[in-house]
């Protein structure tokens, strides 16, 4: 397999010294109010769906503190689950989804999150970014790459790559990025995605990897 990221150590410790106050993205934070385990992080990267970190965190909360099992989860209404999750993006749809999958994970798999990928595809409303997440997060499994809109542009922006898709990213990464930085990607880009290398406008000015940067599609920046 080819490798075709120059600088790539240097690039990934820049942005853990930068980043490192700032903390994990909820979905992959070690969970302080509830047990961390698989179903509690597909349940959070559920909820995380188009929804702001500070949200998703309260709606987690408020939800998986108490009902953290999919049989727990069986024991609310959808209603329940919509007064707890609300103001998270499509609450209504994603209460509906939390109780299918839930059911699912008891009927078929005995109440467990499977730990095959192909298998986590299969459940409804769980795409490759979540099924990604929740083998990263959730098994603990090594050699996934999970892709959200950060993880996306940032390596075309950087020059890395040149895709259209989340799905064209992942693969494509697959083959650029050595394996040993699989691990951190998605915590350090959905951070400086977040907070440096922002979708408009991005802060060149301070970013610690600005000189490795070739700033595709950057018409503006602060």
């Amino acid at each position: 397999m080819t490798h075709t990221i120059p600088n790539a150590y240097e690039i990934f410790s820049a942005l853990k010294e930068e980043l490192q106050i700032l903390g994990k993205p909820v979905v992959s934070r070690k969970k302080q109010d509830f047990p961390d385990t698989p179903f509690v992080t597909l349940i959070s990267c559920l909820l995380s769906l188009r929804t702001k970190d500070e949200v998703t965190e309260k709606a987690s909360r408020l939800l998986l503190t108490k009902y953290y099992t999919p049989e727990k989860i069986l024991g609310l209404t959808e209603k329940q689950i919509e007064t707890m999750i609300y103001p998270v993006g499509f609450y209504k749809t994603k209460a509906k989804r939390i109780k299918e999958i839930s059911r699912t994970l008891l009927d078929k798999y005995k109440g467990k999150v499977p730990d095959e990928f192909e298998e986590l595809l299969t459940l409804k409303g769980v795409g490759r970014k979540t099924a990604n997440i929740v083998m990263v997060y959730g098994h603990k499994k090594h050699g996934y790459l999970p892709i959200d809109t950060h993880c996306h542009r940032i390596p075309n922006r950087l020059g890395w790559i040149r895709t259209k898709t989340p799905e064209e990213t992942e693969h494509a990464l697959s083959k650029a990025l050595p394996p040993e930085y699989w691990d951190d990607f998605n915590d350090l880009f959905v951070r400086f995605g977040q907070t440096i290398c922002v979708p408009v406008s991005p802060f060149c000015s301070r970013c610690p990897i600005q000189k490795y940067c070739k700033k595709i599609g950057v018409a503006t920046s602060r």
